[in-house]
């Protein structure tokens, strides 16, 4: 039975201020090699509260639009299907890369379509319509099947933070080998603890909040320090030596500057957190210690298809990170209550 399509959607937009604009607009429809979503859950990440929802500002390289429906953390079920595409049909449920590159740089050729270069490159919710309404059109290149297991929440959780958190752990190639510290624990601190624990690591959590420090208990962490200055704890729970990978979520120069410290000698450090500086000194942090330093920035479409194989198969659920739900017509509210810092992830349902 087909789809019945109405005319007529509500939709969100950021138009700065620290607004949401709610609107009513036609129903899209998908063009060659795009499939029409009905949206089922969005969540909000914290890069759409610093540079669209408080201002309009760009210090990444891609101007942001306030005449788009905002939301870049998309997962629905298609309900309708463009010509050219063959891997999808009607019914199917998915989650969706949130950027559509060029499709022939080199970067889009590994499925990294973040690092495209070219004008072609458009993510939604920025620079083209994205998850915050009730349908959606995402091309086909950028959606992935969810399986059964995985409820839409939790394909939200996967479209960005999960993906960012999985692709810092992969670069610093972590195993059950290692104790990996998590130097901030807003929602992709928490990702990274329960992905860390999924490949096997020991896990320390850091955050100045005591919100957040029990969130990472509950999702796995074997220790969690909330003093300013908790390298003594961390290097008395590693037994003097300091940890084999250090991730820092939180974008603070005390943070990466943390990690450089806790580091044990031979050890990586992946810098996940946006924005921000760092001052240190090389020789002592990094040079003496042959320390490995690396910056990762969201991930690739194989690496979010792993992904999801990962948490099906692991039976994990992103979803439990998620601390308050709305409703698509009190998305000025979770946007309000998001920009607290004190939640976990927040999530629009649109079921």
């Amino acid at each position: 039975m087909k789809y019945e399509l109405p005319r007529r959607m509500l939709g969100m937009k950021l138009p700065g201020d620290s607004t949401v604009a709610a609107g009513e607009y036609d129903v899209p429809t998908p063009g060659h090699g795009q499939v029409l979503l009905k949206m089922k859950a969005a969540s909000i990440c914290g890069s759409d509260l610093k540079y669209i929802y408080h201002e309009h500002t760009d210090k990444t390289g891609g101007a942001r639009y306030d005449n788009v429906i905002c939301g870049h953390e998309p997962s629905g079920q298609v309900v309708a299907v463009g010509e050219g595409v063959l891997d999808f049909k009607e019914g199917d449920r998915v989650t969706v890369y949130h950027i559509q590159g060029c499709g022939y740089c080199d970067e889009c050729r590994k499925g990294y379509f973040i690092n495209c270069p070219n004008p072609e490159r458009r993510a939604y919710g920025w620079q083209r319509d994205g998850a915050m309404g009730e349908y959606m059109v995402a091309d086909a290149a950028t959606c992935i099947h969810l399986p059964e297991f995985l409820t839409y929440e939790d394909g939200a959780m996967i479209a960005c933070g999960f993906g960012t958190a999985y692709q810092g752990l992969l670069r610093a190639e972590v195993s059950g080998r290692d104790n990996v510290l998590v130097m901030g624990l807003g929602p992709v601190g928490q990702a990274t603890v329960i992905l860390a624990k999924a490949l096997g690591a020991r896990v320390i959590g850091v955050d100045l909040s005591e919100e957040r420090a029990e969130m990472a208990k509950k999702v796995g962490a074997d220790a969690v320090f909330t003093g300013a200055d908790a390298l003594p704890e961390i290097m008395e729970f590693t037994g003097g030596k300091g940890v084999e990978v250090a991730i820092d979520c939180s974008g603070s120069a005390a943070g990466r500057h943390k990690c450089l410290e806790a580091a044990r000698m031979w050890g990586r450090v992946t810098f996940l957190g946006e924005q921000g500086t760092v001052s240190f000194e090389p020789s002592p942090l990094l040079l003496h210690k042959n320390l490995s330093l690396l910056g990762s920035w969201v991930t690739s479409m194989a690496n979010m298809e792993n992904l999801v194989d990962l948490l099906d198969r692991k039976k994990i659920h992103p979803s439990q990170i998620i601390t308050h739900r709305f409703n698509l017509e009190d998305a000025d509210e979770a946007f309000r209550v998001f920009a607290t810092g004190k939640t976990g992830k927040v999530c629009i349902n649109m079921e």
